[in-house]
């Protein structure tokens, strides 16, 4: 019984046995795979970890990174040349090799998968930091490009190599940009003058990028915008789920609702090339929100409320060359510089056109500077030499297409020369007649059209009270030389023949085949010249003709009948003129300007001319000599500013004949003229009159009250006139009396209480009037008194207890004057 219990206990154990044996008999069978496995692995790791130590001495790591890495390869390939070469004999060890192969290819994956790729890991993140500290470096010492990482920029080119010129109004917006209360900021400027550079300049500027971060949005509006799309680019720049819009108010309405979500951080939006027109939709940006600022460039100054506004003008002569010497690459030496000199000229310190010629010119030979020079010195545009400058200002031009009047205004300013200012009041006479405007009243928006869209820049000489009352004898408008070139090379694409606008400049000799120089002949010569000149003659058709000869002016033969021409100006130069023969033809003219621009006076000759034409209604003489009128049936207006007046007036017809239907009269800086000549208040037709500048002026003609229609007397600044006749009880039209400055009016006539209808009384400066009439309270019209503060005290205690009060402006120094003016005249 015991030898079964024992030999059934000895027959388990050998069982277990065997199951062991069996075990290791099979993990020793998996001894070659495992080994060539471990073979493989190391194969494949050795350049690897090869190439991690080299990078790693060459990038001066610490060796203590890789060791880890080194250390378990070396033990693998100890194992594998260890165990390799074991011989047969030895297989009851193959288990134990077999253990130690596998710990060894486990520890080397692990070390893999864990402490080298939380090396690479951590290598990659100090990478990035490095390369941020190099980039924010670079931006310190060059300005801020598009490789800046932390920030989202959407939609805006790179910034902007060259600002030159702009750094001031650069400083301007961002301070505005950053400290300002204002959400709206508008930059406008003529197209080419830099609004895009400049706001892309400020969108990576330092300071911005610091404040704004990653919501500066930029968005290109141009003439069509499409909102929905804007609205979608918004979306997704700021990480908004794209969404769909059920109606054409939609667009708007979420986009406000997604600022205000996004509006915990400031907002930059910029808005460029917006159009007239498209400010409701700029509008929409708008959010009750503190931190957003739009940015929107125009052309045209926009109306935007809450809304501040700058303009571009142009480069200065300096930074036009820096610019142009950029582009062209110019050296500071060198047979081109002269050549540059005059070629930036012709610019106009316009940046575009400065970008166009200057890269043109880059690189090439002196005969090709020289060709274009002497192209543009010859009189030529540069929109007659460069097709790409042309076609770029035309499109300044494009949302005049539906404006046919505004184009048409513009189109007049090339009536006059360049580098001139052009009187206001003479283009509301040419606007009055040509486009059928009631004066001002309807001609003077058109004028702040044109300003609003940085098409000419309005000059005001000297800001009186009149001002508010339709009275713009003050104003010029400026032009820049390209732009008056636009509206010539616009005007001369039709034939001559069939231009609206007529423009000859005899200095530069362009339509040389209408006129010639008089020469010295014989009778038969003369008379087969003249016969000639009438056999060639062209009929012109223009409405509008614009003769400007200069300096160099000499009595021409012309060769043309502009008889449908409504306007002439004529810019003169010299002593002399005479009145070109051919007005005896111009039985439609209803418009004469007449512009001297040299510094004396000059003289007229054959002004009897102008006594044939039955529908000349407006003279404009400007620093001119004027002769003895003749008889001026039908003439409206007539206007002398800087003339000597001293021999107008004298002539055996009486005033009356001479301008029988006279409604307005105006006489500006005119100082010789002392009185009215005898027989003015026969004039009965006149409803304004002024009187202004003219400091020698002492005094009113007693019969001043036979002007029974008249409206309008103004005597600003005749600061020799001492008092106002009696007489002036007698113009119950007149509405509006200034005698501003007149600084030795002591008095006014107990009789003025009785002007019923005088609604307007302007008195500032006039320092010598210390005490009014009481019956000055009798004037119940009377609506607003402009006056120094001692008469404004008194007119006060005048009306305490008067039915009615006007309204009593007091100022201490109304006069303010602006002498650059003198410059250009």
């Amino acid at each position: 019984m015991a030898s079964a219990v024992g030999g059934a206990a000895l027959g388990a154990v050998l069982q277990e046995a065997l199951v062991g044996i069996l075990k290791i008999v099979n993990v020793g069978r998996k001894y070659p795979s495992t080994l060539e496995t471990n073979i493989s692995t190391l194969e494949a790791m050795r350049p690897l970890v090869h190439e991690i130590v080299r990078y790693n001495q060459e990038l001066d790591r610490p060796a203590a990174e890789v060791e880890t890495l080194a250390r378990e390869m070396r033990a693998g390939e100890e194992l594998v040349r260890r165990y390799s070469n074991k011989s047969l004999w030895k297989f009851l060890c193959f288990p134990y090799y077999q253990m130690k192969l596998q710990e060894g290819d486990e520890s080397l994956r692990r070390t893999l998968s864990v402490d080298v790729q939380a090396q690479m890991a951590r290598d990659l993140k100090e990478v990035l930091k490095k390369i941020t500290d190099v980039l924010m470096i670079l931006s310190e010492q060059f300005g801020p490009r598009n490789y800046c990482l932390g920030t989202a920029l959407y939609g805006i080119p790179e910034n902007p190599e060259f600002t030159v010129g702009l750094d001031k109004l650069l400083n301007q917006l961002k301070f505005d940009l950053l400290k300002g209360s204002e959400p709206f900021l508008n930059l406008t400027g003529f197209g080419g003058s830099g609004k895009t550079t400049l706001a892309q300049k400020l969108c990576w500027d330092p300071e911005v990028l610091g404040k704004f971060k990653k919501n500066i949005f930029f968005a290109t509006f141009s003439k069509t915008p499409n909102l929905k799309i804007i609205v979608e680019k918004l979306f997704e720049h700021f990480g908004q789920p794209k969404s769909e819009f059920q109606s054409n108010e939609d667009p708007g309405y979420k986009l406000r609702n997604m600022l205000k979500q996004v509006g915990e951080s400031p907002i930059m939006l910029v808005l460029d090339d917006v159009w007239p027109g498209s400010e409701c939709l700029v509008e929409k940006f708008k959010v009750p929100i503190s931190g957003i600022k739009i940015l929107v460039t125009s052309r045209v100054k926009l109306d935007l409320e809450s809304c501040i506004s700058y303009r571009l003008e142009k480069l200065s002569h300096e930074d036009s060359m820096t610019l142009f010497r950029r582009y062209s690459q110019l050296k500071d030496t060198g047979p081109q510089n002269d050549l540059a000199d005059q070629a930036v000229r012709c610019c106009g310190g316009l940046p575009l056109p400065l970008q166009i010629i200057g890269s043109k010119l880059r690189g090439k030979p002196i005969e090709f500077w020289q060709i274009k020079v002497n192209e543009l010195s010859r009189g030529n545009s540069l929109l007659d030499s460069d097709d790409e400058v042309l076609a770029f200002l035309q499109k300044c031009l494009d949302d005049l297409e539906d404006k046919s009047v505004v184009k048409e205004c513009f189109m007049d300013l090339g009536l006059f020369p360049e580098d001139q200012m052009i009187p206001v009041s003479a283009l509301f006479d040419i606007w009055t007649e040509l486009h059928n405007f009631d004066e001002e009243f309807c001609a003077m928006p058109y004028i702040y059209d044109l300003t609003s869209r940085n098409l000419s820049t309005v000059l005001v000489t000297r800001k009186v009270a009149s001002e508010a009352d339709n009275y713009y004898n003050n104003h010029f408008l400026m032009q820049h030389d390209l732009l008056r070139d636009l509206a010539i090379h616009l005007s001369n694409k039709k034939p001559m023949e069939q231009r609206e606008n007529l423009i000859i400049d005899i200095n530069k000799n362009n339509h040389r085949e209408l006129w010639s120089e008089p020469k010295k002949q014989g009778i038969i010569s003369r008379i087969s010249h003249q016969l000639s000149i009438i056999l060639k003659q062209k009929q012109v058709t223009a409405r509008s003709v614009s003769i400007s000869s200069g300096e160099a002016f000499t009595s021409k033969k012309w060769s043309m009948k502009p008889a449908r021409a409504e306007v002439l100006v004529l810019n003169i130069g010299g002593n002399d003129y005479s009145l070109p023969d051919f007005i005896k033809y111009m039985r439609k003219l209803k418009v004469l300007i007449l512009i001297n621009y040299s510094f004396h006076p000059s003289q007229i000759h054959s002004f009897e001319l102008l006594g044939s034409l039955p529908n000349l209604k407006r003279i404009r003489l400007q620093r001119v000599s004027v002769p003895s009128l003749c008889k001026l049936k039908n003439l409206r207006k007539l206007f002398l500013y800087m003339c000597d007046t001293s021999q107008a007036f004298k002539s055996n017809t009486s005033i009356k004949d001479a301008l029988p239907n006279l409604v307005d009269m105006s006489i500006d800086y005119c100082k010789d003229l002392k009185a009215l000549p005898v027989g003015f208040c026969d004039i009965t037709s006149l409803g304004k009159l002024s009187i202004t500048n003219c400091h020698n002026f002492s005094g009113l003609p007693h019969d001043l009250g036979n002007l029974e229609n008249l409206q309008v007397l103004r005597l600003n600044n005749c600061t020799d006139l001492v008092d106002i006749p009696v007489s002036v009880k007698m113009l119950q039209k007149l509405s509006l009396l200034d005698m501003s400055y007149c600084i030795k009016l002591f008095r006014l006539p107990e009789e003025v209480g009785e002007l019923s209808n005088l609604s307007k009384l302007y008195m500032a400066g006039c320092s010598r009037l210390s005490e009014l009439p009481t019956s000055v309270t009798k004037l119940v019209k009377l609506r607003k008194v402009i006056c120094d503060e001692e008469i404004g005290i008194l007119l006060r205690e005048y009306f305490d207890h008067a039915a009615n009060t006007p309204s009593i402006e007091m100022t201490k120094d109304d006069n303010n004057f602006n002498l650059n003016w003198l410059f250009g005249q």
